[in-house]
């Protein structure tokens, strides 16, 4: 199924290639791996898929979606890692991941240029960015892609193979 709205022609393949990137960004990562962070500087991968996770939920909401981030009180707005608080899983995150997903992407399918063009105040003052929920979706992409670059960085700090770009065909959204 095509987009009704050309504008987003750019936004689909880089949304379902993220979705896609999800899965192959915490491949064979161990939980206990997943909850290091180098030299108590960084974020850990959890804290990065759980923001990526988050960044679906924001994107559903932006479009209209009522879906809310179980854990949303972790990493909302990027709030900050907090060393003493208790992360989900990267299972866990990848569940939540795939639930969000395709309802996100049934509405990008349907979403209105009408919609795409509606104020969406977001408080950065960036005079060339119209603050609209079309340049909102173009910025949660923007965001994924920082994300996995930090798990991909993370992910050969911590020795494991750099991520592969496989796709899963079963995976249509």
């Amino acid at each position: 199924m095509e987009t009704t709205v050309s504008r987003l022609q750019l936004i689909i393949p880089a949304y379902r290639m993220h979705t896609q990137q999800f899965n192959n960004a915490i491949d064979g990562i161990s939980e206990a791996d997943a909850l290091k962070r180098i030299e108590d500087r960084t974020n850990h991968i959890v804290w990065m898929a759980g923001n990526l996770v988050n960044c679906r939920y924001w994107l559903a909401n932006i479009l209209g979606m009522a879906d809310k981030d179980p854990n949303e009180q972790l990493f909302k707005d990027a709030k900050a890692l907090d060393p003493a608080a208790s992360y989900p899983s990267l299972t866990a995150l990848k569940e939540e991941w795939h639930k969000i997903s395709p309802l996100v992407f049934q509405k990008l399918q349907t979403v209105t240029d009408a919609e795409l063009n509606e104020a969406y105040p977001f408080g950065m003052g960036v005079g060339f960015v119209e603050e609209n929920k079309l340049n909102m979706v173009g910025m949660c992409i923007g965001r994924e892609d920082y994300l996995f670059g930090q798990i991909g960085l993370m992910r050969r700090i911590l020795d494991y193979p750099g991520m592969k770009y496989d796709i899963d065909e079963s995976i249509n959204y």
